[in-house]
Parts: C-alpha cells; structure tokens; sequence
C-alpha cells in the first residue's frame, strides 16, 4: 500500500516515491522497517519527541499534527487531525475486517450490551464476537484487554484476527475516551445504541456537555448513511441523542417504558430474575430473564434491538433472552450462603451504585449490606455522593480502597466517608469482604462494589492480583 492511499481523506499531499508501506505504529518502540511512525499528541508527552527512536528502528516516514524538532531524515508529513488519520490508516493496513459492526456507547451498560448482543448472535447460529472493557470474547474463548475501546491500531488488527477466524459480526463498546481520540474512526457501524448519561470521567472531559458530545459523535461520525440508531428513552438524555440520529438521517428506534420500537409493559421480580413484558411494534412479547435489574432489561432490549439491526430474525433474537447471562462483573450473582445472595458488580459511579443498590433492595428480605470504595487519581468529585448514596440505599455500609493508586488510600476514604453517615470503614478490601460475608444472616443480600470484573489492585504504581470473586469464595470456605 502507498503512502497516498494511506492516509486518503486526511488532507495531506504526500512525497512521491516513498516506497510501499508496511505497516505503521504510534509506538516508536515498536517501529519495524518499512512502517509509518504516527506522532500522536498526548495528555503530557506528543509523540514528535520520540520520531529519533522511531526512524532509528526503521519509520520510513513521520505523520503528524505539529513539526517536529530538527531533521528527523525521513519526510514528515502533516495532517489536521493525527489521531483520526492513525484510525483510518489502520483501518487499511488491517484489512479484511468483519462486515456488520455494532456499537453501544452510555455512561452504564455499554459491557451488559456488547455481551448480550454477543450471546443473541451466538444462540442464532451467528459467529459473533464484543470488544470492549472484558477484551475480545467469542462464544469460544476470552482475550483480556486494557482499555473499553483499544487504540486503533490494536482494534483493527484484532478485527482482521477475528474474520481470519470466520467471525463477520461484531459489537464494540464505544467510550467516550474512545470517540474523543478518534480510535474508532475508520470503523463503519450498520447500528449503534445509547443507554444512558450520568457524571462520569470528569477529570478527562472538562464538562458534562464536552462528555456527551464525545459520546455523540457515534451517532454523527460513525454510522453508515440510513443505519439504525437504538436510544433508551427513558434516560433524561434520550433527545440529544435522538436529535443527533434524526440529523444523521439514521433509523430511529426507541426502546423503554416510552419506546415506540420496543416497549417495556411490565417487569416483576421472578426468583433472582425477572419477568418482563413488552410491546414490539404492536406485538406483546412476555419471557424470563435471569439477571435482575430493571436497567439489565433495557440492555437486553437494546441488545436484541442492535441485533435484528443487523439481520437477526426477530424470533431468535426474543428467543435468545431468556438464555442470556450477565457479563462478568455486572450485577453477578456469585454465590448464597447462609441463606443470603453475595453479588459482585463494577459500580464504580455514582448513578451506577445507586441503581445496582436499588436493583438488591427488592430481593433483600432482610439487610441490604455494600462494600465498596473510590479509586485514587480520579474524578475526587464522586466520593462524597458515592457515600450518600450507599448510606441512603444500603442498611450496612464498609468502605474500603479501591486501586487507590497514588494517592492516601486513608484520604480517599475520608473523602467517601463524608457522605456515608454511619458507615464503617476497614481500609483492607479483603478484610471488609470477609468481615461482610461473615456478618451474613438469612435474607441479607451483599453487593460488592468498584472491581467487577477486575483481577488487580493498584496501591501506589503496583499492580498486584485481586479478585473480589476469589475472596468472597475463599471467604465462604472460611
């Protein structure tokens, strides 16, 4: 491939002669001969201060936003948006890729999505795959991954991976991180989802309106001309996003207690699930689902919704809910004991713990018990609100750390305890999970908050292994 079909749509006007490109980084590290070196800016470092590593492993030439400092050697080629050109050239290198894409974005449920859309396309025959926060999964195996929406160049080199492997639909988790730095461009989605809005990741967007418009951009920049477009109309959000895929000429679908696509009539308490009812353009639809929550609802209907989006038949997609199961670490039934449920969830925001707290309430016939914590270089503004909550929602609080990374562990929790009058407060997480397990009467139900999924615990720059599945286990043992 030429360095003109590279970096086609950028705006740039490349040298003639430079050769076939072989493929290409934003990693100088990682350069091999033949590469194109894209010199990304960053939140502290760009990456024109590391073009000398990068020719020196071999770059054949330097894309980027701003010159760099001195004669790298090698031609430097300038473009508007570097981040948007990294996305779209890795879209060409990494070719062929699956042909029907799907995203969700949403403060909440954007994993219980990408899974559940996963699991509807698996129950249909279909080989399917979801990318985001849990790795790359298929109904086959896992591949653990870093970050909710990977960099461009890891995205679409597993997206080649994965139609190598005769998978052709995938669903993507779309954050707001993720649009905001142009990973996704390059990516063309027959349907995308929003589930909802609250306070998150204000220490990366300066404001709530900076926060929404990054997660608006799925619905103007990324999804093909008549795609459809799938929004939770009960979230306070809703007419933003309805609005933005009204202007994209998209085909609006709405789902909810007001939707007109998909329309939530009843959900009661079934077990630890639910029995839900609802209204599909004129036809009721009654079936179990086995993962409580009403908002579990929604992201299934959101799910079955992205699917018959993109060519499922509407009977396998409503046949497919009833076998759906929650994505690891989000509101996971773990284990009873002692005639009480232990949940493990990845709340780690403030709307997210008030509903999974909300969601228990009705299944606890006796106290409603959380530990939880808030983790350290991050958004200081949630602390106090995620203390008022679980002390307003829960009968027997424990805060605890949670990655406090670097800063007092002491000092966040005091920050936490603030607003959560009465709680206790054991600084050991594997201590306060025992300490709540141990306290178990019959009819209690336990959530355990912040990690979900997550295998680790940051204290200071060290990553060490910590599982609240492992600890709750090895607690019921005793």
């Amino acid at each position: 491939m030429s360095v003109t079909q590279l970096l086609e749509g950028s705006g740039a006007r490349p040298k003639k002669g430079l050769g076939a490109v072989f493929g290409l980084n934003s990693d100088s590290r990682r350069i091999e001969p033949g590469d194109i070196f894209f010199a990304l800016p960053g939140a502290k470092v760009h990456g024109n201060q590391f073009v000398a590593d990068a020719v020196q492993r071999g770059a054949l030439a330097v894309v980027t936003d701003t010159a760099p400092p001195g004669d790298p050697g090698v031609p430097v080629i300038i473009v508007k948006d570097v981040r948007a050109s990294y996305a779209r050239a890795a879209s060409r290198v990494f070719e062929p890729q699956p042909e029907i894409l799907v995203a969700v974005t949403g403060t909440n449920g954007k994993t219980s999505v990408a899974s559940f859309v996963r699991q509807i396309w698996d129950h249909a025959g279909v080989p399917g795959a979801s990318i985001g926060t849990l790795g790359i999964e298929t109904s086959k195996r896992v591949i653990e991954g870093a970050l909710t929406t990977p960099d461009s160049r890891t995205l679409h080199q597993a997206m080649r991976a994965l139609k190598a492997q005769g998978i052709d639909h995938v669903a993507l988790e779309a954050s707001s991180h993720g649009l905001d730095q142009h990973r996704l461009d390059g990516v063309h989605f027959e349907a995308v989802a929003f589930t909802n809005l609250s306070r998150d990741h204000l220490d990366y967007h300066k404001d709530m309106d900076e926060y929404r418009n990054a997660k608006l951009r799925l619905f103007t920049d990324l999804l093909v001309d008549g795609g459809a477009a799938i929004v939770n109309v009960d979230d306070p959000e809703h007419e933003q996003f309805m609005f933005a895929a009204l202007s994209a000429s998209a085909t609006l679908l709405t789902v909810g207690r007001e939707g007109a696509y998909m329309e939530i009539l009843s959900i009661e308490p079934e077990g630890y699930g639910q029995r839900v009812e609802v209204r599909h353009i004129g036809e009721k639809v009654s079936f179990h689902l086995k993962i409580p929550g009403e908002f579990q609802v929604s992201n299934a209907l959101i799910a079955a919704a992205l699917a018959m989006s993109a060519g499922v038949d509407k009977a396998d997609a409503f046949a497919a809910l009833p076998e759906l199961v929650g994505a690891r670490g989000r509101l996971e039934l773990v284990a009873e004991h002692n005639g009480a449920a232990i949940f493990v969830d990845y709340s780690h925001k403030p709307e997210a713990l008030r509903v999974a707290l909300q969601t228990l309430r009705p299944y606890a016939k006796n106290r409603l018990q959380v530990v939880f914590g808030c983790g350290g270089d991050r958004d200081k503004g949630k602390r106090p609100q995620m203390g008022e909550i679980a002390s307003d929602l829960a009968d027997v609080v424990i805060v605890t750390d949670d990655n406090p990374r670097t800063e007092d562990p002491a000092a966040i929790r005091a920050e936490v305890l603030a607003g959560a009058k009465g709680a206790r407060e054991i600084g050991d997480r594997k201590q306060a999970i025992e300490e709540a397990v141990k306290s178990l009467k019959p009819g209690d139900v336990l959530l355990v908050a912040g990690k979900g999924h997550e295998t680790y615990q940051i204290v200071g720059t060290t990553k060490s292994h910590f599982s609240d599945h492992e600890v709750v286990a090895a607690a019921i043992k005793g």
